[in-house]
């Protein structure tokens, strides 16, 4: 499966900024749809934080996804990849 990969950025509240990849199918192109998806992550990880926007959230590339990646698509509908401060 390719998806697309969603370079993210996010102010938190304590003054680190977190880093993580919103990975998704490559059809999927509704902006609102994969910023509820990063919102539903920093929910998940109980991240205050600002707004996820085209200033935060942008798209990055395209890539062929590892099949432990596919099947999380496949239930969640999206995939995230933690790279800077996402403890």
């Amino acid at each position: 499966m390719k998806v697309a990969v969603w370079d993210t950025y996010v102010q938190r509240s304590d003054g680190k900024k977190m880093h993580f990849d919103i990975l998704v199918p490559e059809t999927l192109k509704e902006e609102s749809v994969i910023y509820a998806f990063g919102k539903n992550y920093l929910k998940e990880k109980d991240v205050k934080s600002a707004e996820i926007s085209t200033k935060e959230c942008e798209f990055c590339h395209l890539e062929e996804a590892a099949l432990a990646v596919v099947s999380e698509i496949e239930k969640k509908g999206y995939h995230i990849v933690e790279l800077e401060n996402c403890d």
